[in-house]
C-alpha cells in the first residue's frame, strides 16, 4: 500500500487518511451508523452501537491502549546493563535517534523546537551516547503535511549541543517519514565506514523502524540494533488503569498507525 501512495505521488494524503482510519473516527462512525439503523434494523443497530462505544472505552482506557500497544507494535525489550556496557567496546557503531515531530514555532521560546516525544528520543540517545561514548546521528526533516520551518535535524542539533551540550556528529534534514529516515540515514552513515546502527525510538514505533532500516541496508554489512524507549514499568495491573485517561486514546491511535504503517509496508 505504502508504494501505491509513492508511485501515485500521494504521499501528501497520509495523515487524511490516517485520520479517518485511526480512534476516535471509526468508532464514532459505528455508532452513528447504528443510530441511522435504529428503525430499520434495530439488532444490528444496537450492535454497532455497543461495539462502537465498548471499543471507545477500550482504546480511552490506560489498559486498553497499553494491550494494543504490546498486540499491536510488538516492542522489543529495553537495553540491559549488559548490552549497553558491549556496546562500549563495538567500533564503527554510530547512535541514530529518529524524528518525531517538532513545532516550527513555540513562542516562549521565540524559536522552532521539537515535540516532546522527539525530545525524549533525543534525551535518551544522548544519555546512551555520554555512556558509551559512541557518535550520535538524528534523522528527521519535515513531516507529509507538517508546516514550514527549520527541519527536525536543525532543530535538534541545536537542542543537542546547546541545552545538552553534546553536539551530533552527523544530522539528516531531508527525510519525511520513516522509510525515508532509513535510506538517508544508511546511506549517509555507510559512506562513513559505519557498521552497526543503535536505533533510538519510541518502543510502539521500534518494530517497522528496525524493518524500514534493516530493508535499506540489505546487500551491506551494517547491522541494525534496537534501543527502543519509554517501554511501559512492568507489574501487575491495577483497576485504575481501565478508566479512561486524556492520554490513552491518543497512544491507542499511535498503537493503530503503527499497525496499519506496518501493514502496508510503510
Amino acid at each position: 500500500m505504502n508504494e501505491v501512495f509513492l508511485t501515485l505521488g500521494l504521499e501528501s494524503w497520509k495523515p487524511l487518511v490516517s485520520t479517518l482510519l485511526l480512534p476516535p473516527v471509526p468508532m464514532l462512525v459505528m455508532v452513528l451508523v447504528g443510530a441511522r439503523l435504529m428503525f430499520r434494523s434495530r439488532l444490528l443497530a444496537w450492535l454497532l452501537i455497543a461495539a462502537g462505544v465498548l471499543s471507545l472505552g477500550f482504546a480511552s482506557s490506560g489498559g486498553g491502549s497499553q494491550l494494543l500497544v504490546r498486540w499491536l507494535t510488538k516492542p522489543p525489550p529495553a537495553l540491559n546493563e549488559l548490552a549497553i556496557s558491549g556496546l562500549k567496546r563495538t567500533p564503527k557503531t554510530a547512535i541514530v535517534v529518529l524524528g518525531g515531530g517538532r513545532r516550527s514555532y513555540a513562542p516562549e521560546y521565540g524559536m522552532s523546537t521539537l515535540h516532546p516525544r522527539t525530545l525524549e528520543r533525543l534525551r535518551f540517545g544522548i544519555w546512551l551516547s555520554r555512556e558509551t561514548n559512541l557518535p550520535l546521528a538524528f534523522s528527521g526533516g519535515i513531516g507529509h503535511g507538517a508546516q514550514d520551518g527549520p527541519d527536525e535535524a536543525a532543530v535538534a542539533a541545536r537542542i543537542a549541543e546547546r541545552e545538552f551540550g553534546r553536539p551530533l556528529r552527523w544530522v539528516e534534514g531531508e527525510s519525511r517519514d520513516t522509510r525515508e529516515n532509513a535510506v538517508r540515514s544508511v546511506a549517509l552513515l555507510k559512506a562513513q565506514g559505519i557498521e552497526r546502527i543503535v536505533l533510538v525510538t519510541h518502543d510502539y514505533h521500534m518494530r517497522r523502524s528496525v524493518r524500514n532500516f534493516e530493508r535499506a541496508a540489505a546487500g551491506s554489512n551494517i547491522a541494525v540494533m534496537a534501543a527502543p524507549m519509554d517501554l511501559p514499568n512492568p507489574g501487575a495491573a491495577r483497576w485504575q488503569d481501565w478508566l479512561p485517561q486524556h492520554t490513552s486514546i491518543e497512544m491507542s491511535r499511535v498503537a493503530v498507525h503503527e499497525w496499519l504503517g506496518y501493514l502496508a509496508g510503510a
